[in-house]
């Protein structure tokens, strides 16, 4: 691999450094890509040599192995945007691993509209596309046009927003992980103004204030089961302030798990499953995990994901 990317490839990166949780183990290798060219040409060199990889983008929604992660794993920092005023509708473009929070708020600058539910959302354009995020009723299903999609069959391909066939926090290319990257999305965007942008978005940031606790986190942990919270569920099954080692079920939202230091990434499963197995008991509701897991995981901890 040193001959195909020379000084790009590193060995033995801490990967706790580029998540949100500041916790996991070491990756093989890693190779950072600064733009969505490299990013593709990286992805296509990999599946060439049959070696494994995972792209990591803000490091948000996951949650990392101790054990670290066997292979390469792409770090995604290509973050181009431009910003399309003049059509109609208007548009803006974005790299997969430009933050959407930043174009959130550019786009606010500019009386644009469309993305103020993002303006509070730590993760990058490429992970939000993924997941289906959203926030305050909104998200990526009602706003992406179509993204452009390196496939590890058909090549570059551009998907229409029908094609990722999104549900709740989730999508096709989360249902079949390994199959596509995604290099780039268009979003729709409306005409408004500078100051009822900004206004929406304000309100939105004190709601997250007010609602969300401050400190290292993955996001939200499990997904809401239909018609109710998973936050809801577990404050009512008693377990608000439950700690296991270094991580701690927030006392201001329950599904908000905190790391202190110290904390790993094994306390962080193991309060996982010791909060799942707590609601199924209180409530016969099976809470679905929201965050995805990475990298060398023992059977044990395999099987109960189940």
């Amino acid at each position: 691999m040193h001959s195909l990317f020379g000084e790009r490839l590193r060995q033995d990166v801490p990967l706790a450094n580029y998540t949100a949780a500041r916790v996991g183990g070491k990756g093989d290798f890693m190779l950072i890509a600064q733009s969505a060219e490299e990013l593709e040409t990286s992805v296509r060199h990999l599946w060439n040599l049959e070696i494994p990889f995972v792209i990591l983008g803000s490091g948000a929604n996951v949650l990392i192995s101790d054990r670290g992660v066997r292979g390469v794993v792409i770090l995604n920092r290509a973050q181009r945007f431009d910003i399309h005023a003049e059509q109609d509708p208007p548009t803006v473009w974005a790299e997969s691993g430009a933050n959407l929070g930043l174009i959130a708020r550019t786009l606010a600058h500019h009386g644009l509209s469309g993305l103020e539910w993002a303006a509070t959302i730590p993760g990058t354009v490429g992970g939000a596309i993924y997941g289906n995020a959203g926030a305050h009723g909104q998200d990526m299903a009602g706003t992406l046009i179509l993204a452009e999609i390196l496939h590890r069959e058909y090549g570059k391909e551009n998907w229409l927003c029908e094609r990722l066939e999104y549900g709740y926090r989730t999508s096709y290319l989360k249902k079949h992980p390994g199959e596509a990257v995604i290099l780039s999305g268009l979003l729709r965007l409306s005409k408004s103004t500078r100051e009822n942008v900004q206004a929406q978005m304000e309100a939105f940031v004190a709601y997250r204030k007010r609602t969300q606790p401050p400190g290292a986190s993955m996001g939200s942990v499990f997904k809401n089961p239909p018609g109710d919270y998973a936050g809801r569920l577990i404050e009512q099954a008693g377990l608000k302030g439950t700690r296991i080692g270094g991580v701690e079920v927030s006392p201001i939202h329950a599904n908000f798990f905190i790391a202190y230091e110290g904390a790993t990434s094994s306390d962080y499963w193991r309060l996982i499953c010791l909060v799942r197995q707590k609601v199924l008991e209180t409530f016969g509701i099976h809470l679905e995990l929201e965050i995805e897991r990475i990298g060398d995981w023992d059977d044990e901890s395999a099987i109960s994901l189940s």
